[in-house]
């Protein structure tokens, strides 16, 4: 028997569509088999976004922000997104707003050392494995950043849970992390960002990263 996956809606009284007040910016999680969705979800909703979690990936090409969330590894991420790459590549390329988390920051890239399916490609580069005495990172951790994301956290610690990070081979490298040496921790392009932290769990400061997350992309539809 097929089981045919739908898209998972949420109650419209979290639309926040009342007299006055702007309608909340509609933002498409990708469902793709990885991660806590119910955390980003949450924390997005908290930011002032209203997300839905898309479980077909073919939506994703009409969505007006997108969010690639994600605990996993590289080819699991890619896997139902590889049908749709070159368009979602071209939709991103064309500035659809994008929020990469971990493994969906990695996934933005050309590919990784921690598996054969090639990225998205919206960012030139590849994903290598942490040069580090203890693999995986995992804990809290500072980033360095002037970039307006960041703008008003109120520490610059924030939850990381990985083994790979991006290297970037173009300009795109907007925030750094120590971790038994430097490596990029977050990346623009565009209207694309990527970041290895985890905001949703990183308490305040994740919070109001999302929130900027959320301003820049109602600046920008």
């Amino acid at each position: 028997m097929v089981t045919i996956r739908r898209s998972i809606k949420y109650p419209e009284e979290n639309d926040s569509y009342r007299i006055g007040q702007r309608p909340r910016v509609k933002v498409s999680i990708a469902d793709y088999g990885v991660g806590n969705l119910h955390s980003i979800r949450k924390a997005l909703e908290l930011a002032g976004a209203r997300p839905v979690i898309e479980s077909n990936m073919k939506n994703l090409l009409d969505a007006e922000v997108i969010v690639f969330p994600g605990v996993g590894a590289f080819d699991s991420a890619m896997e139902r997104l590889l049908p749709h790459k070159e368009m979602l590549a071209d939709r991103l390329n064309a500035g659809t707003p994008c929020l990469g988390i971990c493994i969906g920051a990695q996934i933005l890239f050309e590919g990784s050392e921690e598996g054969r399916r090639p990225g998205l490609g919206v960012i030139k580069g590849k994903v290598v494995r942490l040069k580090a005495e203890r693999v995986p990172h995992m804990g809290w951790n500072k980033v360095v950043s002037v970039d307006k994301a960041f703008e008003g956290t109120p520490s610059p610690y924030y939850y990381f849970a990985h083994s790979y990070h991006g290297v970037p081979s173009e300009d795109a490298t907007v925030a750094t992390t120590d971790y038994f040496g430097e490596f990029p921790s977050a990346f623009r392009k565009k209207n694309v960002l990527g970041v290895q932290f985890h905001p949703e769990k990183s308490n305040a400061s994740g919070a109001v990263f999302l929130r900027n997350f959320v301003k820049f992309i109602e600046a920008k539809l």
